[in-house]
């Protein structure tokens, strides 16, 4: 064998306890300290310099002296491809051996302990594994005898070594050709029982391979790292220095591993009938530990560790406090789980509701401190107008003061997009000093998801409900069910709004069951609120749980003292400017208002505050970086809003049209708290009596035009469009009655006064001026009923620059405490009890032309 060093170099000793390293064998050796530094300083030099560098590996014998440090807990020296991506470093200490300041090399005066034989190693690859550590993978390349031990300037231990002459053997070997051919074979009916020891596929390919490409001293050493042999017959190997001996000790040792695995064969053969699942699991679990452990694969601590965990896991759910059901459930379920495997299936299972159940605040509450002043300041600051929704919240509150164990009713806020709905839950939330936490039921189409999945099934989860309570920690938060109208109805996973009907009812929820969670848990201290923007999608049990405060949309008005106070000091905050900055009118604030938003809340306004805001950043940035900063103006004008923003995106329609006699302006409800207008536009042609709707009409407003339609004809002789009572006034005329924006579909009653008052304008034509609006569902005898929506519809109209409204007689009160005073300044209300009063308010008609004689009886 070569030498890999000149006679006269020396090596840096490396200590391994319980290991030995033979040739052509890859080894992990743990290194800490300076000297761990040292050498991979020298190994990254002479790396760099493309040389390798050596290390003398020499096991260590006899019992350790206090002062020794060396590496090598087993666990922490598998052997491994240094050149897998995935190896990971093993930062533990041997508890074995006592510690010095650097670990991984010997001192001196411990030389006694090593070995008269070592293998000169190769170092492949060192990384760092910690502060100071490093792991060091190395290849075994000569064997050597230990010629005398140095120390350079008082540094780590160094030896001068003595190689084997093995050419001449090996020569002997090869003469020997038949008992080469026999180690082979033995080799190849060796590795062909290697998976019956579990070893690794890539490994028992690499080594077939190797079986006809080395030389059978190379292939013994490779073996004997890999079959099970003791600590002395690896020393044994590596210092036999005659190749034939080498060979046939591997043999040997082989041969006892083939009759101790054929032994284990007909052992497991004649018990594997006898043992149940169980005990076959716990028989095939007990081979793999030990496996491992004769991989250094095994942590011994797992164990005591697991042990440890379950300790703490019983004294939390003793700490709990759980109820009776719960305690018996958990206590059940703990002694359970210390019988099951911790690699099972089972054990996660059971482990994860256990940790649900001491997590869960079964006992645990929130103390309420409600001051009523400060709460009233509070929904002051923080929601302008809504003086009916913060009246009821106060009146909660009071109660809750009061009556500490009260059965609090489940509220429901209703209202378009961007009104205020959850922040109000989050003020309630803050006035009573209670934990918040906001579920979303948008989409939301499982029960599984309210109620939990069953734990048969994989990835079983609680549900929402104890998943907010378990993050809570309390059980008396505040639950803000949100957009709870968005749930989706009729599905095949389960309905979820019936999964709510016992979270939502007082009488039942104080044994709320989770399917999850399996025991019952008492929700009756949470306080529930829940939002929604459209009722009519709630199913009607749900809503019967629930009590409604509307918030309808916001004026102009209101829009412009909250984006002053709120919106502009958030986008201010938030863009990193200072008050003063960025200076708005109220005129640029209504321009925007009316201009560029259309809706009913505040979302979209508040987005169009941010784009001018960033504008005027930029305006900003840009003086200062030209050191002219003093002339920058922060004023927002009304023709910088169409610099900034472009050309506005909506007009007032009623300003530019024109009166035309059969074109009357209505109001329409989007049914999700807007409101808006729309126009009805009749026309005649000559025909036959037929009657034409388009406009993308519903079934509800088509049968209203008919409706119309009949009322005008049987008393057209009274509204003077036919010269005598027989006459038929659309004999010779096809009717025709179209409603713009033909891609939005309309529907529902309360259009009926209008269709009635665009038919008489056509006729008689008299026109209606177009900022007069009305709404107002009819009767066949001419009754005007009452509707729904007043004051969106109001508002809308408001917003369009309708400066009349004609409305139901007994939607008056609507009108009365809903809509707010600056409206009701800004327009003239018309209440009517009959579609006479409704044409009498509209149509513009001389004195001398009115109607003298009215028609209360239908003709029909």
């Amino acid at each position: 064998m070569p030498a890999v060093t000149s006679a006269s170099e020396s090596l840096i000793v490396i200590p391994l306890e319980n290991k030995v390293l033979l040739p052509s064998v890859v080894l992990k050796v743990n290194m800490r300290g300076r000297d761990a530094v040292a050498l991979t300083r020298k190994h990254l030099r002479s790396n760099e310099q493309r040389k390798p560098t050596y290390v003398a590996c020499i096991p260590l014998t006899g019992e350790p002296a206090k002062s020794t440090a060396v590496t090598n807990d087993p666990q922490q020296q598998e052997q491994e491809n240094p050149n897998d991506p995935k190896a990971t470093p093993t930062t533990k200490s041997s508890n074995s051996i006592s510690a010095m300041k650097d670990e991984g090399f010997i001192k001196p005066e411990d030389k006694h302990r090593l070995f008269n034989y070592g293998c000169t190693a190769r170092i492949i690859r060192v990384q760092r594994s910690g502060l100071g550590a490093f792991t060091m993978f190395v290849e075994g390349i000569s064997r050597f005898k230990v010629d005398r031990f140095t120390t350079p300037e008082g540094s780590t231990l160094h030896v001068k070594v003595k190689y084997m002459d093995e050419e001449e053997q090996e020569r002997d070997l090869e003469a020997a050709s038949d008992e080469i051919i026999r180690f082979k074979a033995l080799v190849r009916e060796f590795l062909a029982k290697m998976k019956d020891l579990r070893m690794p596929e890539n490994l028992i390919q690499q080594l077939t391979k190797l079986t006809d490409s080395v030389s059978p001293p190379v292939l013994a050493d490779l073996l004997v790292s890999v079959i099970e042999t003791s600590f002395d017959e690896k020393l044994t190997m590596l210092s036999t220095t005659n190749l034939k001996e080498r060979v046939e000790k591997a043999s040997e040792w082989m041969t006892r591993q083939l009759h101790v695995l054929k032994i284990s064969e007909q052992v497991h053969s004649s018990v594997e009938g006898k043992l149940t699942k169980k005990q076959r699991e716990f028989y095939l679990r007990q081979q793999l530990e030990a496996i491992k452990k004769e991989l250094g694969e095994s942590d011994g601590s797992n164990g005591e560790k697991d042990e440890d965990e379950l300790e703490q896991l019983g004294h939390k759910i003793e700490e709990a406090d759980l109820s009776e059901e719960a305690s018996t459930v958990a206590q059940r379920e703990l002694k359970r789980l210390k019988k099951l495997q911790p690699a099972s299936s089972e054990y996660a299972v059971a482990r994860n509701y256990l940790e649900l159940l001491a997590d869960l605040p079964w006992n645990k509450k929130s103390q309420d401190v409600i001051d009523i002043k400060q709460a009233k300041q509070k929904l002051e600051n923080d929601h302008f107008g809504l003086d009916h929704v913060k009246k009821r919240i106060i009146e909660y509150l009071s109660v809750i003061k009061i009556k500490d164990d009260l059965k609090a009713p489940i509220i429901c806020f209703v209202g378009p997009p961007g009104v205020g709905k959850t922040s109000l839950g989050k003020s309630i939330a803050s006035s009573l000093g209670r934990e918040f936490h906001r579920i979303s039921l948008g989409g939301v189409r499982d029960e599984a998801e309210m109620r939990g999945h069953r734990r048969t099934y994989v990835g079983a989860m609680p549900g929402l409900i104890i998943q907010g309570l378990r993050k809570c920690k309390v059980n008396n938060p505040l639950f803000l069910l949100d957009e709870i109208d968005k749930l989706v109805q009729s599905s095949h996973y389960g309905d979820p709004a019936a999964a709510l009907l016992e979270v939502l009812d007082p009488e039942q929820n104080n044994s709320f069951s989770d399917h999850y969670l399996n025991v019952p848990f008492d929700l009756s201290s949470v306080l529930f609120i829940a939002t929604a923007n459209n009722v009519e999608t709630i199913p009607e049990p749900l809503l019967d749980r629930m009590e409604l405060i509307s918030l309808n949309g916001y004026t102009f008005e209101e829009k412009l003292y909250i984006a002053k106070s709120h919106l502009l000091p958030k986008q201010l905050l938030a863009h990193g400017l200072e008050k003063g900055q960025v200076d708005m009118s109220d005129d640029v604030f209504l321009k925007v208002a009316e201009n560029y938003t259309r809706e009913s809340g505040v979302r979209s306004l508040e987005r169009t505050i941010a784009s001018i805001v960033r504008a005027k950043c930029v305006e900003l940035a840009n003086f200062r970086e030209a050191n002219n900063e003093a002339e920058y103006n922060p004023h927002v004008s009304l023709s910088d809003v169409e610099t900034i923003l472009g050309m506005a995106f909506y007009e007032k329609e009623v300003a530019e049209r024109e009166p035309l006699p059969g074109v009357v302006t209505g109001l329409a409800y989007s049914g999700s708290g807007n409101g808006g207008i729309l126009f009805i536009e009749s026309t005649k042609m000559p025909g036959h009596g037929d009657l034409q709707l388009t406009g993308s009409l519903g079934d509800v407003i088509k049968e209203s035009a008919k409706l119309a339609l009949t009322w005008v004809k049987s008393h057209a002789y009274a509204l003077k469009i036919v010269p005598d009572e027989n006459a038929n006034l659309v004999e010779k005329h096809d009717i025709h009655i179209h409603v713009p924006g033909g891609a939005v579909p309309k529907d529902g009653p309360s259009a009926g006064v209008t269709l009635v008052s665009s038919l008489v304008s056509l006729f008689s034509g008299y026109h209606v001026p177009p900022a007069t609006a009305m709404t107002g569902e009819i009767s066949l005898r001419g009754q005007v009923l009452p509707v729904g929506g007043i004051k969106e519809k109001v508002v809308s109209a408001h917003r369009a620059g309708i400066r009349k409204i004609i409305l139901p007689f007994r939607n008056r009160k609507d009108v009365e405490q809903d809509v707010p005073e600056k409206l009701k300044d800004d327009i003239e209300f018309v209440f009517a009890k009959n579609i006479w009063d409704v044409l009498e308010a509209a149509l513009i008609m001389n004195e001398r032309e009115k109607w003298t004689t009215r028609v209360y009886e239908s003709h029909l």
